[in-house]
């Protein structure tokens, strides 16, 4: 069994009850109540009842069900180091991008500049030829999927011409046009 961690001794039961009372985290207020108990020298059944975990997490020095004297875990330092602002639970950093911020740049300066065709080999860029040239520029692979959503997060969206047909001649289209009557 490992070492128990002991608490920091600037906090009395009534200050963390204090605490408790004044949080609107509903995990906070369990932790700190779980933790004046201790401050007290409650029973570790009686601590892990309070903070709604189990016996594991209620750890202390020595055997049995004997007072607790430290709560041992990441809780614990952090409340040893943070304070009462320790024990709120945090929010997961997430995946990391794909794209770092310097390709993100190079990115949209290739889609507002567009494609070279002699170079890129394409007369309009697609959500496939844009992987193609992240791959050939900062060996990243992106699927079309995950590049279209970080086109529209960086404020670009899809547009296309209307179709026209190479031989349309407009003159002729201004005379089949039929006006509405007055």
């Amino acid at each position: 069994m490992a070492a128990a961690i002991g608490l920091r001794a600037d906090f009395t039961a009534d200050d963390l009850r204090r605490l408790a009372k004044a949080s609107r985290d509903a995990g906070q207020t369990r932790r700190l109540l779980a933790l004046a108990a201790i401050y007290e020298g409650a029973l570790r059944t009686h601590a892990a009842r309070i903070g709604g975990v189990g016996l594991q997490t209620v750890w202390f020095e020595g055997l049995g069900n004997c007072p607790v004297d430290s709560f041992p875990g990441k809780r614990v330092l952090r409340f040893n180091t943070d304070g009462a602002g320790g024990l709120i639970d945090r929010k997961a950093p997430g995946k990391r991008p794909l794209l770092q911020e310097k390709q993100r740049a190079a990115l949209v300066a290739a889609v507002e500049v567009g494609p070279e065709p002699y170079l890129d080999g394409v007369v309009r860029w697609r959500l496939v030829d844009l992987a193609q040239w992240l791959w050939d520029e900062f060996e990243v692979s992106v699927s079309r999927q995950t590049l279209g959503r970080e086109l529209r997060t960086m404020g670009f969206r899809k547009l296309s011409a209307r179709p026209q047909h190479h031989a349309q001649d407009t003159h002729v289209i201004e005379t089949f046009k039929s006006l509405s009557p007055a």
